[in-house]
């Protein structure tokens, strides 16, 4: 799987983050971490955690790996490298790698990461990315099982590289399992991810046009309505999804021609009954953005037989989740707008383009 972040604006975070202009703190200097590998007693502060039974061999000083013991079951994994400045990036990795297990019906349990830290990192920075990294494990139902710490001048701003399994007791549900005549459901908004990170990027002279209550909403978009979709998700699964998708890079075009490809089918989406997070348009309209192809985190495609939706669309709701049937899987290829045409495909995130 490619890389999926990015800093647009690496001014920004919390982190030290060394440029061609910027010295890089001494070792010992305000805390400074040293290139190399933690100090093992700073590392096991970090890594201390309650494990559960089935972890006979967890995150350790010393040890190279993670031993597991599983119930009969597929085993499910998922990794993405996740790059953000300060302590959101641990939270990030546990969020997106969270979603690419629970898409397959499997529940997020253990995660291993990789986190790589440019020279100038301080133990404050550290300690608030594995402690975001921590919360985020809770609300998802996992831990941190292994994984690997350093810093070095290979980086130059963190770069944390997540693992996450999970266990699938009954089907593994396929982003191409779509058939012509099957609905497709969206579950959540989009793109509320990308109007998080515009709150964040935008010069003030653009902000300035964004009303005052959809720029609040979106600066805290990532924890409400936030970016994981392993609930929905578990429950489209338990209630026969055909086919399951979280979109991300590229945003809700990417994911559907995703989805459309992996089926070999084309999708007839209705663009009326898209469900779009209001903040994240008025900051795309605000950046000279299509939302159509901005980070789509948080939003969830899912496929139902004809037998199977309603049902699904019924219970989906009343557990809270905003739910609406977009369009259907027809014989051929591609992405269509009902009375519009065919729908663009971003090959790069528009955020890109700033």
């Amino acid at each position: 799987m490619s890389q999926r972040r990015f800093n647009p604006n690496p001014s920004r975070g919390t982190a030290a983050i060394p440029d061609e202009e910027t010295p890089v703190a001494p070792e010992g200097a305000a805390g400074a971490l040293p290139a190399g590998k933690l100090a093992p007693e700073f590392l096991a502060g970090l890594i201390e955690t309650s494990l559960p039974p089935e972890v006979v061999l967890g995150p350790r000083i010393g040890e190279d790996a993670c031993a597991i013991e599983v119930e009969a079951g597929t085993l499910v994994a998922a990794t993405d490298p996740i790059t953000l400045t300060g302590a959101g990036v641990g939270a990030h990795a546990v969020a997106i790698n969270a979603n690419d297990v629970a898409v397959t019906g499997a529940r997020p349990r253990w995660f291993l990461a990789c986190v790589l830290l440019p020279e100038g990192s301080t133990r404050a920075d550290t300690e608030a990315l594995f402690a975001g990294m921590r919360r985020a494990l809770e609300r998802v139902g996992a831990v941190l099982v292994g994984g690997h710490t350093e810093v070095t001048g290979a980086v130059r701003q963190p770069l944390v590289v997540g693992q996450m399994l999970g266990i699938a007791t009954e089907r593994t549900v396929p982003t191409g399992g779509l058939q012509p005549g099957d609905a497709v459901v969206q579950l959540g908004p989009a793109p509320v991810e990308g109007a998080a990170v515009l709150a964040e990027i935008l010069p003030e002279v653009r902000l300035a046009t964004v009303s005052g209550n959809e720029l609040d909403a979106a600066r805290s978009a990532l924890e409400s309505p936030g970016i994981s979709v392993v609930e929905p998700a578990l429950a489209a699964a338990r209630m026969g999804a055909s086919a399951l998708h979280d979109p991300t890079e590229g945003g809700l075009s990417a994911g559907l021609h995703e989805m459309a490809d992996a089926s070999g089918v084309t999708l007839a989406i209705e663009p009326e009954r898209v469900l779009w997070y209001a903040p994240g348009l008025e900051l795309c309209g605000a950046a000279g953005l299509d939302p159509w192809g901005t980070l789509a985190s948080g939003t969830l495609l899912a496929g139902f037989t004809s037998d199977r939706l309603d049902g699904a669309v019924h219970e989906l709701g009343c557990a809270g989740h905003r739910v609406s049937v977009i369009g259907r899987a027809e014989r051929g290829s591609g992405v269509t707008l009902t009375g519009v045409g065919p729908l663009a495909r971003f090959e790069r995130d528009e955020l890109s383009r700033l």
